[in-house]
């Protein structure tokens, strides 16, 4: 049985209830999968669009619409922008990069523009427009992978985020959210197993008693399809490489260093406020 026929053990690792009749669009999300290998094909201005418009129609804050997107196509651009990733060479085989983008400048400027004063650079309207960006990223996400394309998002371009708002000219109120590398697919991709609904959802109120032994057996079911090689282990340099490093050990190892320290600070100088 491949994972297609039983999406649940394809997601999670194990059975679930779920319906006999699953439509096809929701079978194909729970089967949805990254791509890091793209055919030379070009994506048609007719297919851009349609995906920008599935993008577009992702529910927005107040119909605020506090993003923007920006298409790279052109060869050179997208060598510099996937060269701020050495570690994923791959990056400039795909056709199209789409760089989502939080976007305070444009309500700044029709405030402006209207003649009222603007009164809303705060941490919620940072949050109302990265929650935005990232709606209409999974909606072209989802828009792709029903039209045969394959995508990989990279929130790494934040590594280097002024690198990246000098080569694409990001002006004042506009931060990236991640970039998403787009193409027709020339292998398979990978099936990421998740943690399962007992840890992620929670009945009427949060609770989260059970969660070391159901972590363990998360480990297990995963380590089990997919066994983290050196490579793939975090900050070997301070740990070590463990014959058997879970998923639990590799993530705290991830975030027991600060990450994108600067971040916070390119904000600041981009004129957004988080108070």
């Amino acid at each position: 049985m491949t994972d297609a026929d039983n999406p649940g053990q394809g997601r999670y690792g194990i059975d679930l209830d779920l319906p006999a009749d699953i439509p096809d669009p929701i079978r194909a999300l729970l089967n949805r999968r990254v791509i890091r290998k793209y055919k030379a094909d070009a994506i048609s201005d007719q297919t851009m669009a349609l995906l920008l418009s599935a993008a577009q129609s992702a529910p927005t804050k107040s119909n605020l619409q506090q993003y923007s997107i920006i298409i790279i196509r052109d060869p050179a651009i997208r060598d510099q922008v996937a060269d701020l990733v050495p570690s994923m060479p791959w990056m400039k085989t795909a056709p199209v990069i789409a760089v989502f983008l939080g976007d305070l400048r444009r309500i700044r400027r029709l405030a402006e523009i209207r003649g009222h004063s603007y009164q809303n650079n705060n941490a919620d309207t940072f949050m109302n427009a990265a929650v935005d960006a990232a709606l209409a990223m999974q909606c072209f996400i989802t828009a792709a992978d029903h039209l045969g394309l394959g995508t990989c998002p990279i929130s790494y371009l934040r590594n280097r985020i002024d690198d990246l708002a000098e080569i694409l000219a990001l002006p004042d109120g506009v931060f990236p959210i991640a970039g998403l590398c787009v193409g027709y697919p020339d292998d398979s991709g990978y099936l990421s197993m998740r943690l399962p609904q007992k840890i992620v959802v929670h009945q009427d109120r949060y609770d989260d008693s059970q969660l070391p032994g159901d972590v363990e057996d998360y480990d297990e079911r995963a380590h089990g399809r997919f066994a983290l090689s050196a490579a793939k282990q975090r900050h070997t340099d301070k740990y070590g490489v463990l014959e058997k490093c879970t998923w639990s050990e590799n993530v705290a190892r991830q975030l027991s260093l600060p990450e994108r320290a600067g971040f916070a600070d390119f904000l600041k100088r981009k004129g957004i406020k988080l108070d």
